[in-house]
């Protein structure tokens, strides 16, 4: 059987984030969208104002992706988008990272965090067990 890995798509977010920039910008996001599992970094590198409409649109993005198994992280956020993002209590929905790249790079790794403790001590200590 032969799993198809989707590329990891990196879009950069607008300086600011006007009502008409938010509508074009989640337009384009979805037709990169069409298909299952899409994997998105949102470069927000470039982003200078964002208030909570501009949290709503990343929240939007993010349940779009989630609605087809996929998932959208966060990279190069500034200190006021961070700040924002805390405030609000969202950014505890998003992988934030440094870079896009560091982004990209966890798409690709099995993380630490995927399968729990206690856990891996359960099953590992079955598997010992039936060993002996």
């Amino acid at each position: 059987m032969t799993t198809l890995i989707r590329p990891v798509i990196v879009r950069q977010l607008p300086k600011r984030l006007n009502v008409r920039q938010r509508r074009l910008f989640f337009r384009d996001l979805l037709k990169h969208m069409d298909g299952d599992r899409p994997r998105i970094v949102l470069d927000c590198g470039n982003l200078r104002e964002c208030d909570k409409s501009g949290v709503l649109l990343l929240l939007r993005c993010l349940e779009e992706a989630m609605k087809r198994n996929g998932d959208v992280k966060l990279a190069n956020i500034g200190p006021a988008t961070r700040e924002l993002l805390e405030r609000t209590r969202a950014k505890r929905l998003f992988e934030v990272f440094d870079t896009p790249a560091q982004a990209v790079d966890s798409f690709y790794r099995f993380g630490a965090g995927a399968v729990s403790p206690a856990f891996l001590s359960e099953n590992l200590q079955g598997v010992s067990e039936s060993a002996a």
